[in-house]
């Protein structure tokens, strides 16, 4: 969701246009809204135990029975959620953004990815307290992390027309498939329940899809607040503007009269020389 072409820069305004078209951002408003209260019901459902529901239960047991017996590739398909393969991916994307003057991503990127991260480290772990084989897992950072990137790529990527519309889409689901494997190996090799990784999910597109909101907003108040008024003419000034203002008034109006006299001097002139 974003705006298809960018808009040149105005008013000393970053370059590259709106993160977030108008059209797509209520949109987005919803799916934030939609995020933070699931995130919040799961929280006070699941909070404070290692115990888990009936929907963790059937997820769980199916996920860990489908891909038994195969740890090394549930590592390496967990391994984009680990913190320096986000922190070094979150980075490329930061440069990239920069080289191409997409200021507005290049913050996104900047500021979601790791806002994300510490809701979910700092923030929501220990509120909840959940936990799984001894360790904090609600919400889970390998999904905090993948999701976040998938949705910053999908808004960075609805601004980049020079792309065709396929390879796109095909960017985007790539990057929501891998995000989903990562959050599902986490689950198979039992760091995490299925409510952890959507609780991550959660956090991560919220987070990205709020700084995007606040961005546009920012930057589009900023060239108007940033305006300043013209200064107040002062006293002196006003006198000087009102001089030459009746100056040039009383110009004007000896000019009239002279052409008025001028005139009427002709016209006699031509009387006289009529009747004689």
């Amino acid at each position: 969701m974003g705006q298809t072409r960018p808009a040149p820069a105005e008013h000393g305004e970053p370059a590259g246009g709106p993160l977030l078209s108008p059209g797509a951002r209520p949109l987005a408003a919803i799916v934030v809204a939609a995020c933070a209260g699931t995130t919040a019901l799961l929280g006070i459902w699941l909070g404070h135990g290692a115990h888990t529901d009936p929907v963790d239960t059937a997820v769980d047991s199916g996920v860990r029975a489908s891909l038994a017996g195969h740890r090394k590739l549930l590592e390496l398909l967990a391994r984009p959620g680990d913190l320096p393969a986000i922190a070094g991916i979150t980075a490329i994307l930061v440069l990239a953004c920069l080289l191409r003057r997409r200021y507005r991503g290049a913050a996104l990127l900047a500021l979601s990815v790791p806002a994300a991260a510490v809701i979910t480290e700092r923030l929501l772990k220990p509120l909840v307290g959940r936990t799984a084989l001894g360790f904090l897992s609600f919400p889970s950072g390998h999904a905090t992390g993948t999701f976040a990137l998938a949705t910053a790529i999908t808004v960075l990527l609805a601004g980049t027309p020079a792309l065709s519309r396929p390879v796109r889409l095909a960017t985007v689901v790539i990057a929501f498939a891998i995000a989903s494997a990562a959050a599902a190996a986490m689950i198979a090799l039992g760091f995490h329940y299925f409510t952890d990784a959507i609780a991550g999910a959660a956090v991560g597109t919220g987070t990205v899809l709020a700084t995007a909101l606040v961005i546009d907003l920012a930057v589009q108040a900023w060239p108007r607040s940033g305006q300043r008024p013209p200064p107040a003419a002062s006293a002196e000034d006003r006198q000087g503007r009102a001089g030459a203002e009746g100056s040039a008034t009383r110009r004007a109006n000896a000019a009239k009269a002279a052409g008025l006299a001028l005139s009427g001097r002709c016209s006699q002139t031509g009387i006289d020389e009529y009747l004689t």
